[in-house]
């Protein structure tokens, strides 16, 4: 016989037919003549109600039935009797593939603590929190695909391991395979990277834009979805070593088709989650309500989890460059008051969170895009403006998150970007193929980075990114 999904068998199609289903037990309760088996096996956030009647069942085959088991269960598929289901399963047999001893069981059936779970990882999939994070998870990576694909964009595959740092942050995980108890060693004393596997110092990714940008220039939409890292030693709930980014480039694109590129985006994706992933998302936001509850009043979330999706797609993105948000916040009631952390002084500052989230949550109450950032705190390749003091970068700033994407125009001009590269100590030999580019047919061209884990923290409310990746990779944390 085929195994039954609980996903489908809760559609009712099947009522009245023999089915088999394979799952893992979360609770079981009953008396002396009865027990009552919730059963779930991943395929959605609802379980089914298994009856075993122990006239049909017998009593010692239940004994190995514990939180946690995985059973096999051949039954009828009816309309329930009691409260709190629409089917059940009264089963003629059950079958277990494989016990769960009570005793060691980590997962037994009360509340547990977030921090609790990461450190029981390998099993924190079969919560009802971990399974919805993970189904959305899946729908938002499927949905970056439609979105990209039903557009005319093709998909590259840019290296994890490269001699470059895209970024200049110099935060990154060093890729040898060099005898660390035998290293050889230069004229100099220094460490011979040329006998190393690539001949040269290389690390691992923090981006994939800079080798996206050579694909643009030949096929004019590409876009990356792959693993980043950066070492840098963060303990906080918004820094992984280890995460995944989304990194469109666009020939021909400027800043303002960027902005537009973005904002849709994200209301695809978000629209993609409220109809795809509707039972997930129900059962967070009521998670989170219930959080909310035990917080203080200034920690408390400005919107519920369902409420604040439909906030970004029900607004458009308001557009001002940074120029305008440093006036707004220089001159807001909490920088007045001191009462923000980074007291906002003047032109320059590089905007922290709380900053963000005062212009998307408090001034304007919509979604905010602000672009035109002092060149001084952006990276060299982000084109110049005329003005001689801005570049043209933007960032999508959210509720309760604050930047969600950052891109900008790039610098497609050899003199300016060389120049750039100069000021910033950038080395030129380690680029020259990016270089390149601006000597053999260049083009003004655009594109931005989505953290993808920010995006899964923003669509399923979770206040820590540790909670939204299946493995989190942290400081002195690679368990697993």
């Amino acid at each position: 016989m085929k195994r039954s999904e609980i996903k489908s068998l809760l559609s009712g199609e099947q009522v009245g037919e023999e089915i088999l289903l394979k799952g893992w037990v979360r609770t079981k309760r009953g008396s002396k003549n009865v027990a009552f088996i919730a059963m779930n096996d991943g395929t959605t956030i609802n379980n089914i109600q298994v009856v075993a009647d122990l006239s049909k069942i017998d009593e010692s085959a239940l004994e190995s039935v514990t939180t946690g088991a995985c059973l096999a269960i051949i039954g009828k598929l009816v309309e329930s009797q009691g409260s709190g289901q629409q089917y059940e399963i009264e089963a003629d047999s059950i079958e277990v593939l494989g016990a769960a001893h009570p005793d060691e069981y980590p997962l037994q059936p009360k509340k547990h603590s977030l921090e609790f779970l990461r450190e029981n990882a390998h099993l924190r999939f079969r919560t009802n929190t971990f399974s919805a994070i993970n189904r959305i998870r899946h729908a938002m990576i499927f949905g970056i695909h439609k979105f990209f694909n039903d557009r005319g964009f093709y998909n590259i595959h840019t290296p994890i391991i490269t001699g470059s740092d895209a970024e200049g942050a110099g935060e990154t995980f060093r890729v040898s395979n060099l005898d660390l108890n035998n290293l050889p060693k230069d004229e100099e004393g220094n460490i011979d990277f040329r006998k190393d596997f690539f001949g040269k110092e290389t690390n691992l990714t923090v981006s994939g834009q800079l080798e996206a940008e050579l694909a643009a220039m030949a096929l004019s939409k590409v876009y990356t979805f792959g693993p980043t890292f950066r070492a840098e030693n963060s303990n906080t709930t918004r820094h992984l070593a280890e995460f995944w980014m989304i990194e469109p480039e666009v020939a021909f694109a400027d800043l303002d088709e960027n902005m537009d590129l973005g904002e849709a985006l994200l209301k695809y994706l978000i629209q993609y989650a409220l109809d795809n992933c509707a039972d997930d998302l129900a059962f967070l936001d009521s998670r989170l309500i219930e959080e909310e509850k035990n917080k203080k009043a200034e920690d408390k979330s400005p919107m519920a989890l369902i409420e604040k999706l439909k906030f970004v797609l029900t607004n458009d993105f308001v557009r001002i460059t940074y120029t305008e948000a440093i006036d707004i916040l220089r001159n807001s009631k909490p920088n007045k008051k001191k009462k923000f952390q980074y007291l906002i002084e003047g032109w320059g500052a590089d905007l922290q969170s709380e900053h963000e989230r005062f212009l998307v949550e408090k001034h304007f109450k919509k979604p905010v895009i602000l672009y035109d950032y002092p060149k001084e705190i952006k990276a060299f390749y982000m084109r110049q403006n005329e003005d001689g003091k801005t570049v043209r970068a933007m960032d999508i700033l959210f509720p309760g998150i604050g930047e969600m994407v950052g891109g900008s125009q790039r610098e497609e001009r050899l003199e300016k970007l060389e120049q750039r590269m100069a000021e910033m100590n950038v080395p030129k030999e380690e680029l020259w193929w990016y270089l390149d580019l601006r000597k053999f047919g260049t083009a003004p061209h655009s594109g931005f980075g989505l953290g993808f884990e920010r995006l899964v923290q923003f669509v399923t409310g979770m206040g820590n990114i540790r909670d939204v990746i299946p493995f989190p990779r942290t400081p002195k944390n690679a368990e697993f």
